[in-house]
């Protein structure tokens, strides 16, 4: 007899282009295994001055220590997690990419986590730049929108309307960093540990 999982809801607010999101992404999949994870996906344009085109990561303006830090601990969690993830020379805007996820959503639930994951696989695996138009209808298609729906996704007001309503919500929560979780009444910053998801988890039952 199969045994059934507990309902799950987790608010994560999210961008395709940022790293820790990547491998927070994969962390979160953990609790899959136990609970029947229900995830409103809040996504946030963290790099909104940065050219569809593509930009230096020197653009973002690190410390090259400080970047240098993070790099190694972001390998390091990426190994954890048995993730792929080339040495990135460029950063992107992922405005385009976003708007298409969120439009996604009403789509079908296997067609938005199919381009959530493509996304992020992508970027950060194959070194494709998701801030263009025409990488991001191949990843859509090949998802299993078509034409129309992707089309939509960037000239409907709505959906650009509940990306704005997400940016609201962030700063009324004061949230600075992504990947940043609620769970219940819990909020756990960064890409936490597992085992923080876990017992945020528990604790939430």
């Amino acid at each position: 007899m199969t045994r059934s999982r507990p309902e799950l809801k987790v608010t994560v607010f999210s961008d395709y282009i940022c790293p820790f999101c990547y491998v927070g992404d994969a962390r979160l999949n953990h609790l899959r295994t136990d609970y029947d994870l229900k995830v409103n996906w809040c996504f946030l344009e963290i790099h909104p001055e940065t050219s569809p085109a593509g930009e230096p990561v020197a653009s973002l303006d690190y410390p090259s220590e400080t970047w240098q830090r993070m790099m190694a601990t972001l390998r390091e969690m990426a190994e954890e997690e048995n993730l792929s993830l080339l040495d990135h020379g460029f950063t992107t805007n992922s405005q385009s990419a976003l708007l298409l996820a969120e439009a996604a959503k009403y789509v079908d639930r296997d067609v938005f986590y199919h381009l959530h994951n493509r996304l992020f696989e992508a970027y950060f695996s194959e070194g494709q730049n998701i801030g263009e138009r025409d990488c991001l209808c191949r990843l859509a298609l090949d998802a299993g929108m078509n034409a129309e729906q992707i089309e939509a996704a960037w000239q409907d007001g709505a959906v650009a309307t509940r990306l704005q309503h997400y940016q609201k919500a962030a700063h009324d929560l004061g949230v600075k960093a992504t990947p940043t979780y609620f769970i219940g009444e819990q909020r756990l910053d960064g890409a936490v540990p597992v085992e923080q998801l876990v017992q945020a988890a528990k604790a939430f039952r």
